[in-house]
C-alpha cells in the first residue's frame, strides 16, 4: 500500500481501509519499533523522532505550558494577531459550519488560538487541544502542527498516523506561516476534524489561507504597529473608532494610536460613561468573573501612557476630554434619518473580538438599533448595503424586508428572493 509522501489520503482512497491498515502498522510500531515500509516516510520518521524524544504513545498528553495571563500577553504581542481577522474570514467561519477546528500556534508549537465548532472544541479539550497547550512533536508526538514545524513544510496527518493513541480518531492539515521579511517561521495554521480534513482540497485551503495571512502581514508592515503613533499635519477632536475591528483606533490631535483589545475595551467603556467608573465597576464590566482591581489599575496606568493629550482622571476613572466616537456618529445618523450614511459608517459590530460583558451589551444595543431603524424604513439601498455585509448576510428579517419593498423589475429581485428562500429553509431545518 504505497502512498504519496505528501498526501495523507489520495483521491479515491477508502478511509476505512486506510484506517485499518494504519492501525495495524501503528500497533506493530508501538509494540516492536518496526515500521512498515509502506508507511509514508515523513510519518515513520516523525514517529521515530517522537519516540526518541521520550513520547509514550499510550499515555502522552500535550503539555499545557501557558496559563491565561501568559497566553493573553503572548497573543497581544504576537505578530500573527494581525493575521487573525484574515484567518477568521477565510477559514474559521466556514470551518465552524463544517464542524471543524482551526488552530494557530506560535513557532514553538504552543497553540495560541483554537476556534471553530463549539462542540468539537469541547471534545478536543479532552486531548489538550486547546490554547496554551504545546503541540510540538516533543510534547504531543506526530501531529500536523508539530510535524509541520519540525519539517517547515505543509503536512497532513490522517487518523492513525498520529503517534498518540488518543489522537488517532482525528485528522489534520497544517502549514507554517513565515515572516514576509525574514522568512522566519512565525507559527502554524492548522485545520482539524474528521477524515475530510485529510483530503488534498483541505490542504490547498490551508495553504491559500497562509498565503493570504502572509500578504496581510506585508500590508501591516506598511502601517504602524499597535501602540505606535503616526504624526500628521492638522488637528481634530479626538476620535475613537471601535466598529468592526479587532482593536480600537484612537486619533487625537496629530497622532493615530492603535490600541490593544483590553485598552480598547477600557477607553470605550469610559467614553460611554457620563459619570466615570470605579475600579470595581470596570472589573465587573470587563469580566463575569470580575477582574482583580490591581490588574484593572495596572491596565489603566498603561492606557494612560498611550493617550497623549487626552486626560484620564481617577476616583472614579473618567476621560476628562471631549472624545468623539464612531458609535456616537452612527447613533446621530440614525436619529437624523441618514440611514445610508449610518450603514456605511457601521463597518461591523463593536469590538467583535471582545467578550467583556459591558462591551457585549453595547454591541448588541447598537446592532439592534441599526437593524430596527432599517426594518422600519423603505430604503432598499440602505437595507441591501447592510444585508450584503458579513453581519447582515444571514439576517432573515432584513432580507425579507428587502424583498417586500424591492420592485420585481429590480435586477436584484431574483437573487434576493433566492436568498430569502435559502435562509427560510435553513431556519426551518
Amino acid at each position: 500500500m504505497g502512498r504519496s509522501n505528501d498526501l495523507a489520503m489520495p483521491p479515491g482512497a477508502d478511509p476505512a481501509a486506510l484506517s485499518r491498515y494504519l492501525n495495524a502498522a501503528h500497533d506493530t510500531f508501538v509494540a516492536s519499533g518496526r515500521g512498515d515500509p509502506a508507511l509514508r516516510r515523513l510519518v515513520l520518521e516523525s514517529w521515530q523522532r517522537s519516540i526518541d524524544g521520550g513520547v509514550d504513545p499510550e499515555q502522552v498528553l500535550a503539555a499545557i505550558r501557558l496559563d491565561d495571563d501568559a497566553l493573553a500577553d503572548i497573543r497581544d504581542a504576537h505578530p500573527l494577531a494581525a493575521g487573525m481577522p484574515v484567518i477568521r474570514k477565510l477559514l474559521v467561519e466556514s470551518a465552524a459550519d463544517a464542524g471543524l477546528l482551526v488552530a494557530v500556534s506560535d513557532a514553538a508549537g504552543q497553540l495560541l488560538w483554537v476556534e471553530g465548532n463549539a462542540s468539537l472544541r469541547a471534545r478536543a479539550e479532552g486531548m489538550h487541544f486547546l490554547p496554551g497547550a504545546d503541540w510540538s512533536e516533543g510534547s504531543a508526538g506526530t501531529n500536523a502542527p508539530g510535524t509541520a514545524l519540525a519539517l517547515d513544510r505543509p503536512v497532513q496527518i490522517f487518523g492513525p498516523e498520529h503517534l498518540a493513541r488518543q489522537v488517532t480518531p482525528w485528522s489534520c492539515s497544517a502549514a507554517p506561516i513565515h515572516d514576509p521579511d525574514t522568512g522566519a517561521i512565525l507559527g502554524v495554521l492548522d485545520l482539524t476534524g474528521g477524515d475530510e480534513v485529510a483530503t488534498p482540497q483541505s490542504l490547498t485551503l490551508v495553504r491559500a489561507t497562509v498565503a493570504a495571512v502572509e500578504a496581510e502581514l506585508r500590508i501591516e508592515r506598511l502601517s504602524p504597529p499597535r501602540h505606535a503613533t503616526v504624526t500628521t499635519s492638522g488637528w481634530s477632536t479626538p476620535m475613537l473608532e471601535v466598529l468592526g475591528g479587532h482593536g480600537a483606533t484612537l486619533r487625537h490631535g496629530t497622532t493615530t494610536t492603535r490600541l490593544s483589545l483590553r485598552h480598547s475595551e477600557l477607553i470605550l467603556l469610559l467614553s460611554e460613561s457620563e459619570d466615570g467608573m470605579t475600579t470595581a465597576e470596570l472589573g465587573v464590566a470587563l469580566s463575569d468573573d470580575e477582574q482583580a482591581q490591581v490588574t484593572v489599575r495596572a491596565e489603566l496606568s498603561r492606557l494612560r501612557s498611550v493617550l497623549g493629550p487626552i486626560r484620564l482622571e481617577s476616583r472614579p476613572y473618567r476621560i476628562d476630554s471631549v472624545v468623539d466616537t464612531d458609535i456616537v456618529q452612527v447613533r446621530a445618523d440614525l436619529a437624523a434619518g441618514r440611514l445610508r450614511t449610518a450603514v456605511a459608517r457601521y463597518r461591523g459590530p463593536i469590538l467583535p473580538a471582545s467578550t467583556a460583558p459591558a462591551v457585549e451589551r453595547l454591541r448588541d444595543e447598537l446592532h439592534m438599533h441599526v437593524r430596527s431603524c432599517l426594518l422600519a424604513s423603505d430604503d432598499a439601498d440602505a437595507l441591501l448595503s447592510f444585508a450584503d455585509t458579513g453581519h447582515g448576510r444571514d439576517d432573515f428579517e432584513v432580507w425579507e424586508r428587502v424583498l417586500s419593498i424591492l420592485p420585481p423589475t429590480s435586477p436584484r429581485y431574483a437573487q434576493v428572493a433566492a436568498h430569502v428562500q435559502r435562509l427560510d429553509l435553513e431556519l426551518g431545518a
